[in-house]
């Protein structure tokens, strides 16, 4: 009877088993929604293409609280991705870069520079147009 007994407990014990875990599948990248705003290392949408900020290669706008005699301009450095192929190459604010057939702007770069604050990279934002 003692063994009959310990065979049931033994097989209900196995019953409350945990099964194993399973992998979890990798995780895809997910970019921000397009038209937003994003700050260095964050991918975007647009359009098309999903394009990630990773440098600010130079900033020489005029600071807004400054005169200058040239506007400068800001070089950023992004990763464009599409479907079965990505780029890492410097994009101009306010310049159309192509590739692959489609056509992708640096559109704004936030937020302005004064004489005052420096801008650290965490600083940024951008925004981009295009991806058709």
């Amino acid at each position: 009877m003692k063994t009959l007994a310990a065979l049931l407990a033994s097989l209900a014990l196995t019953a409350c088993t945990a099964a194993a875990p399973r992998s979890a599948p990798p995780p895809q990248v997910v970019g921000a929604a397009e038209g937003t705003p994003v700050p260095l290392g964050r991918p975007v949408q647009v359009g098309s293409l999903m394009v990630t900020p990773l440098e600010v290669n130079e900033d020489s706008r005029c600071p807004m609280n400054a005169r200058c005699v040239w506007a400068g301009r800001v070089v950023l450095v992004a990763r464009i991705a599409g479907a079965g192929w990505e780029e890492t190459t410097p994009l101009t604010l306010g310049l159309t870069h192509g590739t692959h057939g489609l056509s992708l702007t640096l559109a704004s770069v936030t937020p302005e520079k004064t004489t005052t604050d420096p801008l650290a990279p965490g600083d940024y934002r951008f925004g981009f147009e295009g991806g058709h």
